[in-house]
């Protein structure tokens, strides 16, 4: 992929750790997988349908090493998190202990204490750097039952060493939930290699597949203890059995997947993530930390977030001192799509930026330095 297969504004679009550009073969996939079956065939089109959710599947497994048969599709990470944390029998009968970050995002935090019926959530400070294993191991203890880990911290830029924590709760025997919304498409992942024992994702952000296409990873070892309680007929092992005196949940993670499902989010999304699981998250994360590189020399002082590849998302934030909100307001006048957060402004470069584009940011932020 290049530039010119997204749709891209003639200004310089820096925000793809909110909303990745669309693939301009996007429209005509989706009118030949979505709307042609349904526009031509004389009969129901959900053989067609599915198939493209089957892509879906496919395309993450692909993407993130895991299998096909372990992903089950989800409106949002809130949805697929939750009908997670009620399907978990231990769950349900006891207070449940979860070690998690002030940096996650609200969202997150807002399921797991609603979810569970008696929760008591312990935060890790934000002062703290969560892209350390020092400060997991500070903190993580056997008290925990639940660790919840984002791979990316969205305000900080940090990149959590995921594999090290599951590495560390194992011994514990704490159970460990990974966030990737905010790492798929821009960091290589082997969801094989973790083990993690639940994973939560999307695909808006850097894998440029729009909102809706939620996905929820579930170890395949423990699926069989899940009991969800958020059901429908997808969730049946045979859902074209109709016997409503007769509930056999799947044996596979699509026991979580509920009632009649979505369809046209996972054929957009499935399209656009086959696309990157076909070039490869490496080639995608070699050229970002390449524009990451010209933002480091020219701004080191000001940036916020790491600047080592083991630590950094793909994401740096750049906080050029008392002159922020004006250098925010300069970059946006000049047509540089940017965000501003508690530790200052977001930019993120994707395959379809280039060094023109990123030098210009720097030239823009130089002037507001302090």
């Amino acid at each position: 992929m290049q530039a010119n297969d997204f749709y891209l504004p003639s200004q310089d679009y820096l925000l793809s750790h909110s909303v990745g550009r669309m693939l301009k073969s996007a429209q005509d996939d989706f009118n030949n997988q979505f709307m042609a079956p349904w526009q031509q065939l004389n009969q129901e089109p959900w053989q067609q349908w599915l198939e493209g959710i089957e892509r879906f599947r496919l395309a993450l497994a692909k993407l993130l090493g895991g299998r096909a048969g372990e992903f089950c599709p989800q409106t949002n990470l809130s949805s697929g998190l939750t009908k997670w944390l009620m399907s978990v029998p231990d769950f349900q009968q006891r207070k449940v202990k979860v070690l998690l970050s002030e940096h996650d995002f609200p969202s997150m935090g807002f399921v797991l204490q609603q979810a569970l019926q008696d929760a008591e959530l312990t935060f890790i400070p934000d002062s703290e750097d969560m892209s350390c294993l020092d400060t997991w191991q500070q903190h993580l203890s056997a008290e925990y039952d639940l660790v919840f880990v984002s791979h990316v911290y969205s305000n900080t830029g940090q990149q959590a060493p995921v594999s090290e924590i599951i590495s560390c709760a194992k011994q514990q025997n704490t159970r460990v939930v990974v966030d990737i919304a905010q790492s798929a498409g821009i960091l290589p992942i082997d969801l094989h290699a973790w083990q993690a024992d639940c994973v939560v994702g999307s695909s808006v952000k850097w894998l440029c597949g729009g909102p809706g296409a939620g996905y929820l990873w579930v170890n395949p070892q423990r699926v069989s203890e899940c009991k969800p309680k958020d059901v429908g007929w997808f969730s049946h092992q045979n859902p074209f059995e109709f016997d409503i005196h007769h509930f056999a949940p799947h044996d596979t993670v699509l026991r979580f997947w509920g009632g009649t499902p979505s369809v046209a989010s996972y054929i957009l999304a499935g399209h656009s993530i086959d696309a990157f699981a076909q070039m490869g998250s490496e080639k995608v994360r070699a050229h970002n930390l390449g524009l990451l590189e010209i933002i480091w020399q020219a701004l080191s002082p000001w940036c916020m977030s790491p600047q080592e590849s083991s630590r950094c998302s793909g994401t740096a934030i750049i906080h050029p001192g008392k002159q922020l909100e004006a250098c925010a307001q300069a970059l946006k006048a000049q047509g540089v799509a940017i965000d501003v957060r508690k530790y200052g402004i977001r930019v993120s470069p994707h395959i379809y930026n280039n060094h023109e584009q990123v030098t210009r940011f720097v030239d823009t932020v130089q002037r507001f330095v302090d």
